[in-house]
């Protein structure tokens, strides 16, 4: 049996710390249909292939990286038109938006 490999966080997103599109945890992901890029890292392929209606923290669980990590990889995808960011709430949002979200999420967990 070969030991586990340890790869830090910032050779995966080639040392950047900060992603540069607004990822809450909560926000639902919408693969876009596009061709897959050839220049995506391993690391962004699998990320986008668990992106679909799936959340930041989900697809994070999913393929056991780092939420800091995966939010970097997932702006260059939204960045590249990859995927698509499902508005979330904000301070400003009506209750209608609010239940929505609250539906929504009740749908992902059943549906879990």
């Amino acid at each position: 049996m070969s030991a586990a490999r340890f790869v830090r966080p910032y050779t995966i997103t080639a040392g950047r710390t900060q992603a540069t599109v607004d990822l809450p945890l909560e926000a639902t992901l919408r693969r876009q249909p596009k061709d897959i890029d050839a220049g995506l890292s391993s690391g962004a392929v699998r990320i986008l292939g668990m992106c679909d209606t799936r959340s930041v923290a989900e697809v994070s669980a999913l393929v056991s990286m780092p939420i800091g990590v995966v939010r970097v990889l997932l702006s260059d995808l939204v960045e590249q038109g990859n995927v698509s960011v499902q508005a979330t709430i904000t301070a400003n949002s009506s209750r209608d938006e609010r239940l929505e979200l609250i539906e929504r999420t009740l749908r992902g967990l059943r549906n879990y």
